[in-house]
């Protein structure tokens, strides 16, 4: 294992690298501890914020981002602190209309309006007719317009960075390359289950709900019988069809009728394993046996060794925002219909 870290092209002299990530945060971080001084009086390289930092293992780019913070002590001791250039995404808030768009197209806009880099941006097929997203960070808008689509596609679709560009790629399902075992490099685990956010039936309600309303009832009866009726409510646009809404009713039932697992698992480091990674554990104490994804991984670099902190789930979540359509839209939506109505009455001499 060889860890270089490149300040603007120029190794540092570092003592130890944390890399780290989360797939509910838009940026992975690096935090860097090195001694910046060769004669205990002096700096020895000046670090600037906004300049980049580069981690490199074997030769292969793992990280690239600016700098963002540092700090350095009367001994020189420093630490630096830097973000991939995801993290604009969420330091960039703006109120935006978006009509007739996909949730790719809205990507793509947001990323030229704000000087952010793209690489692959897959094509998400779904065209949304209309979003208000007010006093939204870029970050919110995205996800708010990924998560819209998934609800209406089935498809998953999640943001990452690589050598300094905006990446949108769809989630498919993953292959386990990866196991993790006592005895050869797990180095301590945890273990929890919950049903605590389990729903065992969902309603769903479109259309006007002081008129005609749409209802679709799910339910999975084999949790009923385990666990009792718990009811997840939601209520949808009401332009949505009847199929939508029953679609829409089985995607939440899908994803809501699950036990939660979590599991904490400390190994010896792999630096293909990060926030989205499919994972097969097998830990006897904890009764950790199965496949795993990745929810947050940290890194670390030090002295010659690289181990790794990694938070595991049962399921393959993503980022979720949902969309509110603004109130004076909603009023705006239902006066729109109160005088078509009107105007039918009056065509035919009623009212």
């Amino acid at each position: 294992m060889n860890i270089e870290v490149l300040y603007e092209g120029t190794p540092l002299p570092v003592q130890s690298v944390t890399w780290s990530g989360d797939i509910t945060q838009a940026a992975r971080k690096l935090d860097v501890s090195l001694v910046n001084t060769t004669d205990g009086r002096t700096q020895a390289r000046r670090i600037e914020h906004g300049k980049e930092l580069r981690l490199l293992y074997d030769g292969r780019e793992l990280f690239r981002g600016p700098v963002f913070a540092f700090d350095i002590d009367a001994r020189g001791r420093m630490s630096v602190t830097a973000y991939d250039e995801n993290t604009y995404l969420t330091r960039n808030q703006d109120t935006r209309i978006f009509r007739n768009m996909t949730a790719s197209a809205i990507v793509k806009r947001l990323c030229a309006d704000f000087g952010i880099p793209t690489g692959t941006i897959a094509n998400t097929g779904y065209v949304m007719p209309k979003l208000i997203l007010r006093d939204k960070s870029l970050w919110e808008m995205m996800i708010t317009a990924l998560t819209y689509t998934r609800k209406q596609t089935g498809r998953r679709y999640f943001i990452t960075s690589r050598e300094g560009r905006l990446q949108l790629l769809e989630r498919k399902e993953q292959i386990v390359r990866w196991v993790l075992e006592n005895g050869r490099n797990i180095i301590d685990a945890s273990y929890a289950q919950s049903i605590e956010d389990m729903r065992t039936q969902v309603k769903v309600i479109g259309g006007d709900p002081d008129k005609k309303p749409i209802i679709a009832v799910v339910k999975d009866d084999a949790l009923i019988k385990r666990f009792g009726i718990m009811q997840h409510l939601e209520n949808v646009d009401p332009d949505m069809t009847a199929s939508q809404v029953q679609q829409r009713a089985k995607q939440l039932l899908a994803e809501l009728g699950t036990i939660d697992d979590t599991a904490r698992v400390d190994a010896l480091g792999n630096p293909d394993v990060t926030a989205g990674t499919a994972i097969y554990v097998r830990e006897s104490m904890t009764g950790l046996v199965g496949g795993f994804y990745v929810s947050t991984d940290s890194h670390t670099f030090s002295g010659g060794t690289h181990r790794m902190s990694l938070t595991l789930s049962a399921t393959d979540d993503l980022p979720v925002m949902e969309y509110e359509e603004p109130p004076e839209e909603k009023r705006k939506r239902r006066k729109g219909a109160d005088d078509k109505v009107d105007l039918i009455l009056n065509a035919k001499g009623i009212g």
